[in-house]
C-alpha cells in the first residue's frame, strides 16, 4: 500500500505565509480546515498541490458557496472527516466509518487519539493570536494507519 503526505493547514484569515508555503511543498494534497479569509488563498494552495478546504466562521462572500461546512476525503481507504469548529461536530466518526478528524477554529494545535479516531488540528497559520504558536500539520497515512504531526512555522 502506498504512503500519502497530506498538509493541513487552518485559520490563514487571508495571510499565507511564505514559511506555509515552503512547508507544504512536495505535498500529495491540502486540506484546510476553515477561515480562509479570501479566495486568493485557496489558489495559491493550490499551486502547491489539490486542495480540498470547508468554510469557517469567518468565511463570508460570494465566494464560499462553493466551500462546504464539512467535508470528507478518503485515502488510500483511510477516511477523513473536515469541519472548522470541532464543538459542531454531529456525528460519531468511529460509528460512520472515519479515522481521523480535521478541524480548526481554536487556533490551538493538537494532535490526540481519541475512541481509535486521529483527531488532528494544525493552529492556525495566519495572523498571531494573543501567545499561541504559528503552526500548520502533515497527515502522514502509510499502510493504512495515520498518523498527524505539528509544524511550527515561527
Amino acid at each position: 500500500m502506498s504512503a500519502n503526505l497530506i498538509g493541513v493547514i487552518s485559520d490563514t484569515h487571508g495571510l499565507l505565509r511564505p514559511e506555509a508555503v515552503d512547508a507544504l511543498r512536495g505535498v500529495e494534497a491540502i486540506l484546510h480546515a476553515g477561515d480562509i479569509g479570501k479566495p486568493e488563498i485557496l489558489a495559491e494552495l493550490s499551486c502547491i498541490a489539490p486542495v480540498k478546504a470547508v468554510r469557517g466562521n469567518n468565511d463570508h462572500g460570494d465566494w464560499t458557496v462553493s466551500v462546504p461546512e464539512t467535508l470528507s476525503v478518503n485515502f488510500n481507504g483511510v477516511g477523513v472527516y473536515m469541519l472548522h469548529d470541532l464543538k459542531q461536530l454531529m456525528i460519531d466518526p468511529a460509528e460512520e466509518g472515519f479515522e481521523v478528524v480535521i478541524s480548526g477554529h481554536s487556533h490551538k494545535p493538537f494532535v490526540e487519539w481519541r475512541g481509535g479516531v486521529l483527531f488532528l488540528n494544525p493552529g492556525s497559520a495566519g495572523p498571531r493570536r494573543f501567545k499561541l504558536p504559528v503552526s500548520l500539520a502533515f497527515l502522514n497515512i502509510r499502510s493504512g494507519v495515520a498518523v498527524g504531526e505539528i509544524v511550527n512555522l515561527l
